[in-house]
């Protein structure tokens, strides 16, 4: 499953009528609302706000709004367009400006179909890879020994220095598992065995 990036915006004209395609990356249920609204701000007097969205890792949830168009001729399409490119987590709305000649069904489903396909085209996504998350706590004077360690073999992703040091850090995607690292420092006498390591 794909995830978006950033907010994309794609504008194009058919037939007198401007359809301005945008979508965003949701976090939160909440945030279809909060973006609803910035999109009706943005393009104030528009005619139209159609829209669609998929959350969850498996796109449990989705919604489809025509906004006023004939039925299941802007929402259904747009939410279409958007389980086609294997992605969730995301919000398209498509903004209409009427232009006074009437596309009819066929022609609306066209046009919003294609507003939502070359706006995913104009999109950058990535994938979420789980990775698991170490605790390393050791003594003081080790911090070069690990540091120097774990810059070639794990990403520090926080620190914290009470009695001992405790690193919190994942895997690079070609080292398969700590213990082993750890083990070779240890056996070479370069870290206190008394090192504490910890799956988070």
């Amino acid at each position: 499953m794909r995830y978006l990036k950033e907010k994309t915006v794609y504008q194009y004209e058919i037939h007198k009528s401007i359809f301005i395609a945008v979508i965003y990356p949701l976090n939160h249920l909440s945030d279809i609302k909060t973006y609803m609204e910035e999109v009706k701000e943005s393009f104030p007097k528009a005619t139209h706000y159609c829209s669609a969205s998929l959350f969850g890792e498996h796109q449990e949830q989705q919604t489809a709004d025509d906004d006023g168009e004939p039925s299941r001729t802007a929402g259904v399409p747009i939410l279409d367009v958007l389980k086609h490119h294997d992605v969730t987590n995301i919000l398209c709305v498509v903004v209409r400006y009427f232009g006074g000649i009437k596309l009819g069904g066929g022609g609306l489903i066209r046009a919003y179909t294609k507003a939502c396909a070359e706006v995913m085209k104009q999109a950058s996504f990535y994938i979420k890879k789980y990775v698991p998350t170490y605790q390393l706590s050791f003594h003081y004077r080790d911090i070069d020994v690990i540091d120097r360690y774990l810059n070639e073999k794990a990403t520090i992703t926080s620190k914290a220095f009470t009695d001992t040091v405790t690193y919190t850090c994942y895997l690079k995607p070609d080292v398969s598992k700590i213990d082993d690292i750890l083990y070779l420092l240890i056996h070479h006498d370069l870290l206190d065995p008394q090192l504490l390591f910890i799956e988070a």
